[in-house]
């Protein structure tokens, strides 16, 4: 390895974009804005990690045989002709302020390849803990970060598993948030320091760092050195300033808000994305799993992990409160046109009814099976139209029969929302390919606004 590459290793790969590429890219984003926006829109995802099943939540098919259709019914929400399953009574009333896509396909069978393929959009079918191409936060986060703001651009409160920034390098990761932000202890350590003399100190051992790294790169290109210390700065910001603090103080909420959202893990993570992009934040997206899901802590209902009908009653009564919250809350705050929220898992879950033994209890039960060939979600906020369902599946919930929409078409309604055109972008690889953020996909029409 020769020295520039070593240093460029050294970097995290930032030079995947170079300098001038990123003020062009960033230029072209503030242009591209909608023309409604006067400020930096911003996106929460809220990830159902495993697969929710799309017959249980937002794709009923009580007409469906008992092999199919489950226990449970649909029901009428406040659009008319809108119908959700009867596990999400609090959707329902609030129906006319999101709208449902029933039509997403794609071809990962795996949680990773799934994870993988929504937010990069390339058709990965190898298992990977960590995607080969960049995902769209990442990408998205690359474009939009500010030399020293206080707070991050992205954040992950307990983020989405199996992706990651692959060869733009860390620095266009999350900011990790762990933790149970409903736990009176909870805190995220390292933000806001207290004491000015500790504050000082922190600016004189950075000054001293800043030396060494000046002499370090002497030799080698000062655009890209310039650009990474961008992130020295950053982290100096959160560290000193008490804006990074505030922002994820969740005490600072009315107790009332915080019952609404509901006192758990889940409505508290989703009351603290809305905190967060009220506060600037670009991108957050949080994973509801944990506990709360069940034994095996996530969506995934195969027969031996759950019983899929208790799995899902159990748990979609915080996850209804929790996501009917954050909706509530970021159009009664005036947020809905700045800031998008997606809901949505990497697949759905087979149409016909499994049964097998529980890995615990021996016990038979029923399941639901990975099923990426109908993926049912839902966006909020953005701008688009509420009250809407894009696309339907069959009779029985199995594969599209009308307005399929691909993963391609999924990012590039979120970086249109996002004012940037990934038409436009074009990435270098590890052994420098240039490389489409997406490769191929138009923004779904119904949403555009």
């Amino acid at each position: 390895m020769q020295r520039r590459e070593f240093l460029r290793a050294g970097m995290n790969g930032f030079a995947a974009l170079s300098l001038s590429e990123l003020i062009a890219l960033r230029a072209k984003a503030d242009a591209s804005r909608p023309k409604w926006s006067n400020e930096k829109t911003a996106l929460i995802v809220v990830w159902l990690q495993g697969g929710a099943s799309h017959l249980e939540t937002y794709d009923p098919k009580p007409d469906a045989p008992s092999e199919v259709r489950g226990p449970f019914g649909a029901i009428n929400t406040n659009v008319p002709g809108i119908r959700i399953s009867e596990l999400l009574p609090r959707h329902a009333q609030i129906a006319d302020k999101f709208a449902i896509l029933r039509s997403l396909t794609h071809t990962g069978f795996c949680h990773q390849q799934g994870n993988q393929q929504m937010f990069t959009g390339f058709p990965e079918q190898i298992l990977k803990l960590e995607p080969e191409h960049p995902d769209l936060m990442c990408v998205a986060n690359q474009i939009r970060s500010n030399r020293g703001r206080p707070i991050p651009a992205y954040v992950g409160v307990n983020p989405i598993p199996y992706l990651g920034p692959s060869y733009l390098g860390a620095s266009a990761g999350p900011f990790v948030v762990a933790g149970d932000p409903n736990l009176p202890s909870f805190q995220v350590p390292g933000l806001g320091v207290r004491e000015s003399g500790e504050t000082a100190r922190m600016d004189r051992r950075v000054n001293l760092a800043t030396q060494f790294d000046t002499m370090r790169r002497a030799f080698d290109d000062r655009a890209k050195a310039d650009a990474f210390d961008a992130f020295h700065q950053q982290a100096f910001a959160m560290l000193t300033g008490p804006e990074a603090r505030k922002a994820f103080d969740l005490s600072e909420e009315d107790p009332r808000l915080r019952d609404r959202y509901g006192r758990n893990t889940w409505g508290q993570r989703c009351l603290m994305a809305r905190r967060l992009v009220e506060a600037g934040v670009d991108l957050v997206t949080t994973s509801l799993d944990g506990p709360i899901c069940g034994r095996v802590g996530n969506w995934d209902d195969h027969a031996v992990n759950h019983h899929v009908f208790n799995a899902m009653k159990s748990r979609c009564e915080p996850f209804d409160q929790a996501v009917s919250a954050l909706i509530e809350d970021i159009h009664a705050r005036n947020l809905q046109k700045r800031v998008m929220v997606v809901v949505t898992g990497e697949f759905g879950r087979t149409p016909r009814i499994s049964y097998a033994n529980d890995m615990v209890s021996n016990v038979k039960q029923p399941g639901r099976d990975h099923w990426p060939r109908a993926v049912s979600l839902i966006f909020s906020g953005g701008g688009i139209q509420g009250g809407q369902v894009i696309g339907s599946t069959d009779p029985l919930g199995a594969d599209v029969n009308r307005r399929r929409v691909g993963v391609g078409d999924f990012l590039a309604t979120i970086y249109h929302h996002l004012g940037i055109d990934p038409e436009t972008i074009t990435l270098t690889d590890r052994v420098g390919r240039p490389v489409p953020a997406v490769g191929n996909g138009r923004p779904i029409p119904e949403l555009m606004t």
